[in-house]
């Protein structure tokens, strides 16, 4: 089983920054890819980045102001989220793809995290 547990959300006002983490625990083989998602109410849950070893990629919305980046040795997954707008206002989930052994992988993913950012 793995675990994953975010931390760093809150309230913000619009233009100011925060940064979420994410760490992996548990039978950790190989974490494959690990991202963020983000739900507002009311709506779907969205991608907003993912990261695995040989690329990033990021949500249209938040290309140029949100950056991923993971500490393999400590199974962390970061966000750090600047220029924040209203519209990024949701619970953020992390997601990461793991491999329990050489034969078992599949997704795993956090309790989320409120983030509001005020006007």
């Amino acid at each position: 089983q793995v675990q994953l547990v975010e931390s760093g959300g809150g309230l913000v006002q619009a233009g100011g920054s925060l940064r979420l983490s994410c760490a992996a625990s548990g039978s950790i083989f190989k974490i494959n890819a690990m991202g963020w998602y983000r739900q507002a109410p009311g709506k779907q849950r969205d991608l907003v980045a993912t990261i695995t070893s040989r690329m990033t990629n990021y949500a249209d919305s938040v290309k140029g102001r949100f950056t991923i980046s993971r500490d393999d040795a400590k199974n962390t997954v970061y966000l750090q989220m600047n220029s924040l707008k209203p519209e990024d206002t949701a619970v953020y989930y992390c997601n990461a793809d793991v491999s329990t052994d050489m034969r078992s992988r599949r997704d795993y993913r956090g309790q989320g995290t409120q983030v509001t950012v005020s006007s």
